[in-house]
């Protein structure tokens, strides 16, 4: 069934005309499959701009029409199982900025770096490698957009990636660019402390989830490389979960490791591609060469008192999971692809057309040793229900918060498919139910959050200001409403 309408038609013959007719890829309906597989949406066509000004031009063209045709920016696509490049309602056309893909300025002395959109976390490693900064990435492919997960808040291995984000340069759907939070000053090559929060109200913020607004570059920060580090990791059963989880916090709020700490399933681990019947907890040791090997020692000795974390030996080179954390943890995203192929036999490109299905589920769950197994229950009565069985990776944010991410991966056959979407739905019910409540959505639970009584006041603000900045609606609504 064709979407297309008066508006969209216009939109696209202004895009033509602005971009040339080889920057509009037109869709005959659906723009094709996703790895989730949500109901694919009805997608008129998806324009590519090559450069800010065509994105500012379009938005001002199309913010001109009497009643415009609502875009759904995109930068790699690469949202995977939360729903890839999908928008939220048919209809929508795709502005895909990934094609603003260069690494505008480095600086490793002053720690940061511009990027645009297309930049990869890939990308903007290599040019850190033998340098004293790395990149905060994620266990995401090396071919993820360092910005795009950053304005959706994914989490690095260093802390969430939002807070990497100390600048951003936006193209306004009236077409107007502004630049908000900390920039370099370039022309004359000095620069201020960085500091994110301005004088004033901090704008850097708005624009993360949100669809006020097209992000054209960020200013990400840059970690200080680690004179020295070292993994340490740990076994233990399911019935020593709740002591497991309450030593590794205790450890976390003590200041003895760093990072993200990581526990992994055996769902998780063999979803993943390792073979591991409990549960195993990553953490990262570093700073400088003279402490790390000290703290290493105290490590040892506090998990050995716990009596319920057993230490690891170093893993061998098929350990892909233990190869792909402790690469991440030094700033090195390349071995994330591996994982990547050994989950999905598919590399970056093809993961969409594969024929495995794959949702996440992300919840924050308070960092206790209750919670996290009160959470485990959860993921038990939904098997229980659905037949289905959820793995989950706890990433500790701080000593107080855990990100949850619950994977589950499945046949492309419909009744697997169907189960899975089930479960997903389930999940959504019983964790809010909880309390534990998710911080990215998929494009299929865009609403989720509507009925909780205590956001209304926050969405009613959001939407005045939507109406404000964005009053006829260039910028598709709904993602995160």
């Amino acid at each position: 069934m064709s979407v297309t309408s008066t508006t969209t038609t216009s939109l696209i013959d202004i895009a033509t005309t602005l971009l040339g007719p080889e920057r509009v890829f037109h869709h005959q309906g659906a723009q094709g499959p996703n790895v989730s597989l949500f109901p694919s949406r009805q997608v008129p066509a998806t324009l590519r701009p090559s450069s800010v000004d065509d994105v500012r031009q379009l938005l001002e063209r199309a913010n001109d029409t009497s009643a415009p045709a609502p875009m759904h920016v995109v930068s790699t696509g690469r949202n995977w199982g939360l729903g890839s490049r999908e928008p939220v309602a048919d209809g929508t056309v795709l502005l895909d900025v990934g094609e603003l893909d260069t690494l505008r300025a480095l600086s490793t002395e002053g720690g940061w770096a511009i990027v645009e959109p297309g930049v990869t976390q890939g990308e903007l490693a290599a040019r850190l490698r033998g340098t004293d900064r790395m990149l905060n990435v994620t266990a995401s492919s090396a071919h993820t957009s360092v910005l795009g997960n950053a304005l959706d808040r994914g989490v690095g291995l260093r802390r969430q990636r939002v807070a990497d984000l100390v600048g951003l340069e936006i193209v306004l759907p009236d077409g107007e660019l502004v630049r908000i939070g900390w920039w370099p000053d370039l022309a004359d090559g000095t620069s201020s402390a960085i500091y994110p929060y301005g004088l004033g109200p901090s704008l850097v913020q708005l624009f993360a989830q949100s669809d006020l607004g097209v992000a054209t570059a960020g200013v990400v920060r840059l970690m200080p490389r680690p004179e020295r580090m070292n993994t340490e990791r740990f076994e233990f059963d399911r019935q020593d979960l709740l002591a497991a989880v309450d030593e590794l916090r205790r450890w976390v709020r003590q200041g003895l490791v760093n990072g993200v700490v990581k526990i992994y399933d055996a769902t998780a681990n063999q979803l993943y591609g390792a073979a591991s019947a409990g549960y195993r907890a990553h953490v990262c040791i570093d700073g400088l060469d003279t402490a790390v090997e000290r703290v290493s020692e105290v490590v040892a000795a506090e998990a050995a008192r716990s009596s319920v974390l057993t230490r690891l030996p170093e893993p061998d080179g098929d350990d892909v999971v233990s190869t792909m954390v402790d690469n991440a943890y030094a700033g090195d995203p390349d071995t994330n692809d591996w994982l990547l192929e050994a989950t999905f036999r598919r590399s970056a490109s093809e993961v969409d057309e594969g024929e495995l299905g794959w949702l996440f589920f992300l919840p924050l769950v308070p960092f206790t040793g209750e919670d996290v197994a009160h959470a485990y229950e959860l993921l038990e009565c939904v098997h229980r229900e659905t037949g289905v069985r959820p793995g989950a990776t706890v990433n500790a944010l701080d000593g107080d918060v855990v990100d949850f991410v619950v994977s589950m991966k499945y046949p492309r056959r419909t009744a697997e498919a169907e189960d899975a979407h089930r479960a997903l739905d389930r999940l959504y019910e019983l964790f809010g139910t909880a309390g534990y409540r998710p911080y990215r959505l998929d494009v299929d639970h865009a609403g989720w959050n509507d009925g909780a009584p205590h956001t209304e006041n926050a969405r009613c603000l959001s939407r005045r200001i939507k109406d404000l900045i964005d009053p006829n609606f260039v910028l598709a609504p709904g993602r995160y409403r």
